[in-house]
């Protein structure tokens, strides 16, 4: 697994309360330091096929993006945090609590499933009503009325569900898991089907409620969707954790595999000429207006190309790592289980 460290605020609840914690930030960057929600060696099954295997880690205010492909055992892992399966080996504490034998932690969680299953006949006021009274929390118009709000679907509030579009749908999804007010949001596939204007909406929301103190899981396998919300990423790959912790610094620890840089230069022939002398070049590829370096060391290249720059009096305008990106970080580690 990669892994590398990354430090995540201490995590109290807006009422407050915290999660028992030690006293030191935790060397698996898979944890935090201080959580609210905790997965410990968490593996679950399903006759002969291991879904979820001996998965550890932790999350506290915030968002935390879980990342994975279809099938890589993220909603399985969801629906264990959430109290809605049951592991076959290893535990789950939400708030310090256990939610299978605690019912009173579900009062301050708000999930959002990745499968439609709303009732269509129902319009969103009555689906989130019909959420708040489930919930036992406050289901007055005042209350129905500001989580309608917060995903910007007032005008469409008393249509039918079954005649929105699939954004409209989710967006009325995560309208009922925010109606009692949760401290801890699981949302899994949030976006599915939201076109760029609803994306934004709800993008912009997620961040909201991360700045609130509220602790957010963000499941998905849109890669650009999860770098617009978090750099914080869990990846799931094969029902394990492949890798976790601060975007660029996962990649950075990808030591073994080049990076790739683009660089732009009113001379591109005489700046690639030169870098065959460095010894961390790998490799150097041509581009419109540039090149694309394959350097073994980074700093190095970094270091030697002002020097190279200035010595052959050779104007570089662009110098810009080009796999950083978590769809980089995410290709190579497919790259790697294979």
């Amino acid at each position: 697994m990669v892994t590398t460290q990354v430090h995540v605020p201490a995590a109290a609840g807006r009422d407050g309360t915290t999660a028992p914690t030690g006293s030191t930030a935790p060397r698996d960057p898979s944890r935090v330091a201080q959580p609210t929600v905790a997965v410990h060696g968490v593996s679950k099954w399903f006759g002969t096929k291991v879904a979820v295997s001996d998965v550890t880690c932790s999350f506290g205010p915030g968002i935390t993006g879980v990342l994975g492909p279809n099938g890589a055992g993220k909603t399985t892992l969801l629906r264990i945090i959430t109290g809605m399966l049951r592991p076959s080996e290893g535990s789950v504490s939400i708030f310090g609590s256990d939610p299978r034998k605690d019912p009173s932690v579900y009062r301050r969680i708000g999930f959002v499933p990745e499968d439609d299953a709303v009732y269509g006949h129902l319009s969103t006021r009555e689906l989130v009503r019909y959420a708040a009274q489930l919930s036992r929390c406050d289901a007055s118009d005042q209350a129905v009325n500001a989580a309608i709000a917060r995903v910007n679907m007032q005008a469409a509030a008393d249509r039918p569900i079954a005649q929105y579009s699939k954004g409209m749908r989710q967006r009325a999804k995560v309208a009922a898991a925010l109606v009692n007010n949760p401290d801890f949001l699981v949302l899994d596939e949030p976006l599915n089907g939201a076109d760029p204007a609803q994306r934004a909406v709800l993008i912009g929301l997620f961040h909201d409620l991360a700045a609130e103190g509220r602790t957010v899981i963000v499941s998905s396998h849109v890669l650009a969707e999860v770098e617009r919300m978090t750099d914080r990423v869990i990846t799931i790959l094969d029902g394990k954790v492949a890798a976790a912790g601060n975007i660029r610094a996962i990649r950075a620890a990808m030591s073994h595999i080049p990076h790739k840089v683009r660089i732009d230069a009113d001379d591109p022939r005489v700046i690639a000429k030169a870098l065959l002398d460095v010894p961390a070049i790998i490799g150097i590829h041509f581009l419109d207006g540039g090149l694309e370096v394959e350097t073994s060391n980074l700093a190095a290249l970094g270091t030697a190309l002002p020097a190279i720059s200035v010595e052959h009096s050779v104007r570089v305008t662009r110098f810009e790592p080009v796999d950083v990106s978590l769809e980089s970080v995410f290709r190579h580690l497919l790259s790697i289980r294979r």
